[in-house]
């Protein structure tokens, strides 16, 4: 009987810590949970923002989340999502993060003047970093003394704003039951299938890499532009900027899809999930590494970068943002 308690103790200790093991536990994406803008917009949870002499509508999702239904709505869909195995980054404790660090702010200006715009959505993701967006919108449908809830969950890739999952569907007619209950009942006949569809993306994702897109930009009174030549072979900045883009995606995946003196624009760039070092590789650790090749290897100007959202790089080059 000791020898098989001692057995069975080995067993839980070589399950508990086998890396291989705890590395297919947690691999999932990471989710982060947003009511949908059309919800917003039907509550009167959107506000009016001048966005450089535009007026843009952008979600209030501090005020949103004082709404006590959706509080309830979010915490059981992350519920759900936890029961499932994946990590989820949360709205509020987000929010609250960011305020912490006075990060919402309109705009970043840089020492030229030069403006760089991040939305209110834009500041979450960069804080956040999920892998998924999961917006969730719902309908309480009245019938007599009894009530459904038709519910719709959208998963889109939060670097590229891409649909990877949906489920929609209506519970059963209750009496008297609280809305978390009665969206997790209508959830529930769908949350399978719903979860096969994002393991299908994240699988994709692991297979090819993650997708962002790469803009640089010259600041108007740089010396240097990306259609000067830097040798004697003739390249020019945006020469060898391209070449180093095929050399550093997974697969050389990235497609130039603007080239302007000033200007140059990749889309569907792939870059691996992990670093050399075993850590998340980032859309932020990308620019970082693109930064610091253009300004140690084609030029000696100043060089800064930043992220937009999680899928957006941005390498500037002759200035330094704020």
């Amino acid at each position: 009987m000791k020898n098989i308690f001692k057995t069975l103790i080995l067993l839980v200790a070589i399950l508990g810590f086998n890396p291989k093991i705890n590395a297919q536990a947690v691999n999932k994406p990471s989710i982060m949970v947003f009511p949908e803008d059309g919800w917003m917009e039907e509550n009167h949870y959107m506000i009016d923002v001048n966005d450089q002499g535009t007026i843009k509508k952008q979600p209030d999702y501090a005020k949103a989340l004082l709404n006590k239904d959706l509080y309830n709505v979010i915490t059981k869909i992350e519920q759900l999502m936890r029961d499932r195995g994946y990590p989820l980054e949360n709205l509020s404790s987000t929010l609250k993060d960011i305020a912490d660090r006075n990060a919402l702010k309109n705009a970043e200006t840089s020492e030229d003047g030069e403006n760089v715009e991040e939305g209110p959505k834009d500041k979450l993701l960069s804080t956040a970093r999920p892998d998924i967006i999961l917006y969730v919108k719902w309908n309480v449908i009245p019938a007599g003394p009894r009530k459904s809830v038709k519910f719709t969950l959208s998963g889109i890739d939060a670097g590229t704003n891409k649909p990877q999952a949906t489920a929609t569907g209506t519970g059963p007619e209750v009496i008297g039951a609280p809305l978390d209950i009665m969206l997790e009942t209508a959830v529930l006949d769908h949350i399978d299938g719903f979860n096969n569809q994002l393991m299908t993306f994240f699988d994709e994702m692991v297979a090819k890499g993650r997708e962002i897109s790469v803009e640089l930009q010259v600041f108007g009174n740089s010396p240097k532009k990306f259609n000067t030549e830097i040798n004697e072979d003739g390249d020019e900045l945006s020469d060898l900027i391209t070449k180093w883009m095929k050399d550093n995606t997974v697969n050389g995946a990235s497609t130039l899809q603007t080239k302007t003196p000033t200007l140059m624009q990749f889309k569907g760039v792939r870059i691996p999930l992990r670093g050399e070092d075993g850590n998340a590789f980032t859309s932020d650790d990308f620019a970082t590494k693109l930064r610091k090749y253009v300004r140690k290897t084609l030029t000696p100007l100043p060089c800064s970068s930043y992220v937009v959202g999680t899928g957006k790089a941005v390498v500037i080059l002759g200035g330094k943002s704020k």
